[in-house]
């Protein structure tokens, strides 16, 4: 467990959004402290691509705040909050295909400078993801389900994020390559300081690699412990771990 001391990396309070006039999310809050892994777990539909569309900036929020580094972003634009450092790996990769795997790479650090700084950064990307590396030359549709994952990943870390933002990570991807992302991000924390926040659909694999969780159901926070903790509550075990 992370020590939680201290002014948290990523502080939302009371937050509310939607789409339309369609309200989605109701009275979220969460945080995210600095080395932390923490997890959002819930159903399909319960509101978890929503939170992380208004984190992110990509819809605005309805009302609350959103704090990162001790600033207030929550009418701050997308762009702002990357170049301020956090780094997002969509659902679904959203990987530019005619790209290269490295062109892909390099998109990641569009908003710094050319320097020597972002050759080092993409040579560690290569030394965490070695199978990327391999096919570093090859046009990223062309890639495995688990090599897209990976380099949807190794975007995002080019930017440098302090916070890097995961979106379903186990999504259609075979259980050994999974273990493979589960050390990896890891290793991520622990070598770089990098702290995560990964919105996953397997709460099994959420629980796994995070430190804390929170579990949102029809768009609240229903649930809010240490992931240990959380694996051994009544209710998640019955209605997201299939255990009665």
């Amino acid at each position: 467990m992370r020590n939680m001391t201290g002014e948290a990396l990523l502080s939302v309070r009371d937050l509310t959004a939607g789409y339309g006039a369609i309200q989605i999310l109701w009275d979220v809050s969460l945080d995210v402290f600095p080395g932390e892994i923490v997890c959002v777990v819930g159903a399909n539909g319960a509101g978890k691509s929503t939170l992380l569309n208004t984190l992110l900036g990509m819809i605005p929020a309805w009302s609350g705040s959103i704090a990162f580094a001790g600033a207030d972003i929550t009418r701050l634009p997308g762009p702002k909050r990357v170049a301020m450092g956090m780094g997002f790996a969509p659902e679904g990769r959203h990987l530019f295909y005619g790209l290269t795997v490295e062109d892909n790479l390099l998109m990641g650090a569009y908003q710094r400078p050319s320097d020597a700084s972002v050759r080092e950064d993409l040579d560690y990307v290569y030394s965490m993801f070695e199978s990327v590396f391999r096919h570093k030359d090859r046009l990223a549709g062309n890639l495995s389900g688990g090599e897209q994952q990976m380099c949807a990943i190794g975007r995002a870390l080019m930017a440098r994020p302090k916070l890097l933002v995961i979106d379903e990570l186990s999504l259609g991807l075979a259980p050994v390559i999974v273990d493979d992302l589960i050390r990896i991000l890891s290793a991520l924390r622990e070598e770089r300081g990098i702290s995560i926040l990964l919105v996953e659909q397997d709460v099994q694999v959420a629980l796994d690699l995070s430190d804390r969780g929170y579990v949102v159901e029809s768009g609240r926070v229903t649930l809010e412990d240490t992931s240990e903790n959380l694996g051994c509550n009544g209710h998640v075990k019955a209605a997201y771990l299939g255990i009665v």
